[in-house]
């Protein structure tokens, strides 16, 4: 499906600038792809006026026969309300929409991934109501990134929605918001509304790019990272790189550091390339032959052998030795492969060696063993109007190989008939297959058009009073929806539209903040702090002493993580965090049947205990673990004084749940472990409340978040890839509030914790 855009897209002043022909002005964007600037809402809150996000998707479902059908849609969101059309109502302004309903607060987003259907592969979006696990339904786009563009506007809908519930209103409104109306009962009182419409954006090319069975290039607007060529995230790492050689305008470097540890050679080829993010990702992705043949000399002849969840697959490749080895004989091997996009817009690909029961060795073929490797693709900034989008590509790969050595001092020719190098090359060969086709520099993903009363459809708009959620809007019942014969192919029309490009500075790093000023209002200092004694509280997990420590906890600074400094509303500029606010206290490493929520009641809890209720504030956060069995971490901060109402800290913990998911951002780091691990993981920070399910309980003197890492398909990759190698691990992960208004700026950190080495054995059995 193509999806609305990569970003919040609001005028910081409301404005607006005319320009010839359907021209708009692009506001400033954040990490989080959320607007800094605030802006208007859905229901003409603010001077900006409403957003109308439109573009052409996939619909998929089953009809009543059990068929399942991929019906090419154009889907609008317009404030807080969606509708879907068999054709663009703004060249057929008398179509009647075939589906409408309001994004409600109680509607999950969830994207799923990779799906082939009768068109080829496209990315799926889910959407299901938390209160009724049976109000479900699919959309599916062209390409991983307008999937993500859509996830975003749709969240942005959800964020409208309970601004107008915040804004007060009849208790009806309020109820039908949460109610879950059949769409096929009576039809709603309908009325105009859209007399404060200011902008549409359009998103994609359109999913004909499926097709006509070639990648769509997207223009990824999104990417948040600093421009240049390091590893950027939120988090300090501890890498040396050194580049060793430059082979075809690719650098490739050595971890120096990774050496003298001892553990083989960690290297990487690094190159910039002229397309998005989202473009190079499609092309490393297809398997298509004839595309590969022109840039991979290792994996061209690949064949899908199965897939799991949208982001996991299994690949067979066969290659001719002989441009790699002396060796005569065929040679084969399977690898898996998993991605993760994060929420800036950055693709990470993880390749392992594999083996699989529908391949196994056959005769006149030797099995290899492919080296394990990652890919990160980056967006990078632009710097003008003109440039074409960009992004660093990075292929990462551990070798063990005393032929490196010799390669990097003397090129060595035997190395360079290893797969190891053939491997390195990939990135030299995507680049230059990439600048040999200019299609993939200005296809862009979403564009901005100024909106007029006469572009609008002369279809009504649903009521504000109106009780149906679009989750419902997906479903399959309706008989106009399975009667696609009047559908006709829609010509194909460029739309010409010149951006005002947000300028980005690039950032710099601030080392020198032990505090968190940042946090001096947000408890009052108007009562006395209480002691803290963790010697009095004792969680199921222990408080170690020291990283040789293992199957324990400890409660390092927040001085390793990159927080949004006071002006990074006007240069981006990260600074290093400070001491946290919060104290941990304890931590509880629990083996459960199911996800356990509201742990803060179970009456053995630390919470329940004496010790706890003495506690001004306590912030418990369950990170819900999914396995076999599955399990709870559950970390206990506390607070010496109360939350002061009018803080940030105090707006989160008493606000609304859609205001907490836009606000809860953790920054995870993986200080010692496999390297392929870290940098699944990465150093990004992640915003939970629209990554996975978070859950929220305010009670007494506690608030304890409930994360469920199983209600993403991509976390439970993750989290099953950590757990694998989790014994050998030390991670750190510091929580925060993000700050988007400079009233919030700068950002602190609120508890931080270390978890040396962690035993799955160790836990211990929760008790209902």
């Amino acid at each position: 499906m193509t999806s609305p855009g990569s970003k919040k897209v609001v005028p910081g002043d409301g404005s607006e600038k005319n320009h010839s022909g359907n021209l708009g002005r692009r506001g400033d964007l954040n990490e989080s792809g959320s607007s800094s600037s605030g802006g208007g809402g859905g229901e003409g809150g603010g001077g900006g006026g409403t957003f109308e996000y439109f573009g052409q998707v996939y619909h998929l479902g089953s009809n009543k026969i059990g068929h399942d059908y991929c019906h090419l849609r154009f889907l609008f969101i317009r404030g807080k309300y969606v509708e879907m059309y068999k054709r663009d109502p703004h060249e057929n302004p008398d179509i009647k929409p075939i589906r409408r309903g309001v994004i409600g607060p109680t509607m999950m987003v969830e994207e799923l991934g990779r799906r082939k259907v009768s068109h080829g592969d496209v990315y799926v979006i889910r959407f299901s109501n938390r209160l009724d696990e049976r109000k479900k339904g699919e959309i599916a786009c062209a390409t991983a990134g307008e999937a993500m563009k859509w996830v975003e506007a749709f969240d942005e809908a959800k964020q409208q929605a309970e601004y107008a519930l915040s804004r007060g209103g009849s208790t009806r409104t309020k109820l039908s918001m949460e109610a879950n109306i059949d769409l096929e009962g009576h039809r709603p009182r309908v009325r105009r509304y859209a007399y404060g419409l200011k902008k549409l954006i359009r998103i994609g090319q359109g999913p004909e790019t499926l097709l006509r069975q070639s990648s769509t290039l997207v223009n990824d607007v999104r990417g948040d990272s600093f421009y240049g060529g390091g590893d950027n995230g939120d988090a300090i790492e501890a890498h040396e790189w050194k580049c060793v050689r430059t082979i075809n305008g690719v650098r490739i470097f050595e971890d120096v550091a990774n050496f003298k540890a001892g553990r083989g050679f960690l290297v990487k080829a690094v190159a910039v390339v002229e397309a998005s993010a989202d473009a190079v990702f499609e092309v490393i992705s297809k398997l298509d032959k004839h595309q590969r043949y022109e840039w991979d000399t290792v994996t061209g002849d690949s064949e899908l052998i199965d897939s799991y969840e949208g982001h996991y697959d299994v690949i067979y490749c066969v290659y001719d030795p002989k441009y790699l080895s002396r060796w005569q004989s065929k040679r084969d091997f399977i690898f898996s492969r998993q991605w993760v996009r994060g929420q800036d817009g950055t693709y990470t690909i993880l390749q392992f060696p594999a083996v699989h029961k529908k391949r196994p060795p056959k005769s006149g073929y030797r099995r290899t063993d492919i080296t394990p490797s990652t890919w990160e693709i980056r967006n990078l900034k632009k710097r003008s109007d003109a440039e074409p989008p960009s992004c660093l590509v990075t292929h990462m790969l551990e070798i063990h190989s005393k032929r490196w050595c010799k390669w990097k001092r003397t090129s060595y020719s035997k190395f360079e008939k290893t797969i190891p190098y053939a491997l390195l090359l990939q990135v030299a060969g995507l680049k230059e297959y990439i600048g040999a086709n200019p299609a993939f520099k200005y296809e862009a993903s979403s564009t901005v058009v100024q909106s007029k009363l006469s572009d609008i459809p002369s279809g009504e708009y649903v009521d504000e009073e109106m009780e149906e959620q679009f989750y419902d809007a997906t479903d399959s019942s309706s008989d106009e929806e399975e009667s696609d014969e009047d559908d006709e192919e829609q010509d194909k029309k460029e739309i010409k539209v010149k951006l005002k490009n947000v300028s980005w500075a690039i950032a710099s790093l601030s080392l020198k903040q032990p505090k968190a000023p940042g946090a001096s209002y947000e408890l009052d200092t108007s009562v006395d702090p209480v002691d803290i004694d963790p010697s009095q509280i004792q969680g199921s997990l222990r408080k170690g002493n020291g990283d040789k420590d293992s199957n324990c906890w400890n409660s390092p600074s927040g001085m390793g993580f990159m927080i949004r400094g006071k002006t990074y509303l006007k240069d981006n500029a990260k600074v290093m965090g400070g001491q946290p606010l919060l104290t941990l206290v304890s931590v509880d490493w629990l083996k459960v049947d199911k996800a356990v929520d509201n742990i803060a009641l179970h009456p053995k809890c630390l919470v329940q205990s004496e010790p706890g209720k003495k506690l001004p504030f306590i912030l418990v956060i369950n990170l819900q673990v999914p396995a076999k069995p599955n399990y709870c971490l559950v970390m206990y901060y506390a607070a010496d004084r109360p939350v002061s109402e009018s803080s940030s800290l105090g707006k989160f913990v008493n606000g609304s749940d859609s205001y907490r998911d836009s606000r809860f951002k953790l920054i995870p780091s993986i200080v010692q472990g496999y390297w392929m691990v870290k940098r699944a993981v990465g150093t990004k920070a992640c915003l939970l409340g629209k990554a996975v399910t978070c859950k929220y309980l305010r009670k007494d003197n506690f608030l304890e978040i409930d994360v469920d890492i199983g209600s993403s398909a991509v976390a439970r990759s993750v989290i099953g890839l950590v757990l694998g190698y989790v014994t050998s691990l030390i991670v750190d992960l510091a929580i925060l509030i993000e700050g988007k208004e400079e009233t919030e700026l700068p950002e602190y950190i609120l508890g931080t914790v270390r978890l040396n080495r962690i035993e799955l054995d160790s836990a211990v059995s929760f008790e209902e």
